[in-house]
């Protein structure tokens, strides 16, 4: 208000002022009118040369004090005027955006009181769009460097502000459409520059007003949707989205669930079984001493599977929490495959299958940089999986030679077998867990658990090697394994 009255007051003196120069002008014109009209009477009231030496006076004293009324009348309208003109185009150098401009203070009067006030308005207003211009910049770094994607539309569904992933995601699913099972009515807004995917969302949030999520699946990938109002003095003036990419959580909450159905699937029988021959011993169900012991040995395989399934999944568990002790030291790869070929022969004999190992002499040794027990498992679990696929009159056999790869020496073991072999559509997951490529689960001595081969991929990384699979139905299959000779830096 104060700026206000000052103004005011500055308008009353600048008009007080330029009606004071004009009187001044006026009396200056009547003045001289007045001269003109006694210049006429001198003659008479005086002789003939004293009139002349006064008619000389009296019009030099008129023509000075014509000038200076002339000079003060101007002078004090444009001391008047030009602060005013200061102001006006100071106020003009606001307008367009250059907030430093100062009026200079020269007097302390109304007129110096309002410069002052203007300069201290305009260096509020400074301040203010700085800390605004800042805040925007702040709030812009943070949306920027958001990995989830941030999508602001108008109430016409048109995009008004994205960071660089929302941009992306809106590039990616512009060209998306869907059909969907519930047509619009047809005065309903279509709101185009909504993404497909969005769009019913949209709808939603501006129909209701309140915040929604939804869960989107897009080709493979599965995105959780947070969108909100935009809300001002009761309208909805538009809505924002939050995008996160689930995608993996997707995949790893149905790994959970698989896992536990399959941890469930693959105990039940056992339990079952454990249960049902151990009531059947209680109950004296039994008849002869052959059928006892029989019902016994039951009850004791099955406690192995159990316990071989409990180990093998606390094996994986610790290889993925990264919680497995490795014992490295320099490994000598043949003494290993010896000793695993030596524990399966009598059960390859049993099963009436050859089992071969070659293994050249100058096989190198793995250095510093292997652990010679998860080597043995490898094999064994190899092994294990070969004889219970390969038929009797079938041979198996663990080969080894050394590999030069990238300038680099590895050991390449490969344990080929002559069984049925995997279908092709099974084999780019056989190395995970519980994955079976006999759909069908049998049970009995063929039946494994579903984690050796994965137990074998985790210990063969561990190691920094590599394992592939080679696998014709029919015909066989063939691990491959290579191991650096080495130690990884």
């Amino acid at each position: 208000m104060k700026l206000w009255d000052r103004l005011a007051r500055l308008l009353w003196h600048s008009v007080v002022g330029k009606l004071w120069a004009t009187i001044m002008l006026l009396v200056a014109v009547v003045l001289l009118i007045l001269g003109v009209f006694l210049l006429q009477y001198i003659d008479i009231w005086f002789d003939r040369k004293d009139s002349h030496d006064i008619k000389v006076l009296f019009i030099v004293v008129a023509i000075i004090g014509f000038l200076l009324s002339t000079f003060f009348a101007f002078f004090l309208s444009a001391k008047i005027q030009q602060p005013l003109l200061q102001l006006k185009n100071a106020a003009d150098s606001v307008s367009h955006g250059d907030y430093s401009t100062r009026v200079p203070i020269r007097s302390s009067d109304e007129i110096g009181q309002l410069a002052n006030t203007f300069n201290h308005m305009t260096e509020q207003l400074e301040k203010l769009i700085y800390d605004l211009n800042h805040e925007k910049n702040h709030l812009t770094s943070i949306l920027r460097s958001m990995g989830d994607s941030v999508i602001t539309f108008d109430a016409d569904g048109k995009v008004i502000l994205t960071n660089p992933s929302g941009h992306l995601l809106i590039d990616g699913w512009s060209a998306l459409e869907y059909a969907w099972d519930d047509e619009p009515p047809e005065n309903a807004p279509t709101y185009s520059g909504v993404p497909m995917p969005l769009r019913y969302l949209f709808q939603q949030v501006m129909k209701e007003g309140k915040d929604l999520t939804e869960k989107v699946h897009v080709h493979s990938g599965v995105w959780s949707v947070v969108m909100a109002p935009l809300q001002s003095g009761g309208v909805i003036r538009g809505a924002v989205a939050v995008i996160r990419n689930v995608t993996e959580e997707h995949k790893l909450d149905k790994l959970r669930r698989d896992f536990v159905a399959n941890i469930s699937h693959e105990i039940r029988t056992p339990l079952s079984m454990l249960q049902g021959y151990s009531e059947a011993l209680l109950d004296d169900i039994v008849a002869s001493p052959e059928e006892s012991k029989e019902l016994v040995q039951v009850i004791y395989d099955e406690s192995l599977r159990m316990g071989r399934l409990v180990n093998d999944f606390l094996d994986i568990a610790r290889m993925e929490a990264g919680h497995v002790d490795m014992n490295y030291q320099e490994v000598d790869l043949r003494n290993v495959v010896r000793r695993v070929h030596r524990k399966f022969q009598v059960y390859a004999k049993e099963r009436e299958v050859t089992l071969h190992a070659e293994l050249p002499d100058n096989l190198p040794l793995l250095m510093e940089r292997a652990d010679e027990d998860r080597l043995e498992q490898v094999l064994t679990n190899l092994l294990d999986n070969a004889l219970r696929h390969t038929p009797a009159g079938k041979s198996i056999t663990i080969s080894g030679e050394t590999q030069v790869v990238s300038g680099k020496s590895f050991v390449q073991l490969k344990i080929r077998d002559e069984g049925a072999g995997i279908p092709p559509e099974d084999v780019p997951y056989i190395f995970e867990r519980f994955y079976k490529a006999d759909k069908a689960r049998k049970r009995g001595n063929s039946a494994g658990t579903g984690l050796g081969l994965a137990i074998v991929k985790n210990l063969i990384d561990l190691h920094h090697g590599k394992i592939t699979v080679d696998s014709f139905s029919g015909i066989g299959t063939t691990f491959t394994l290579l191991l650096p000779v080495e130690a990884h830096e």
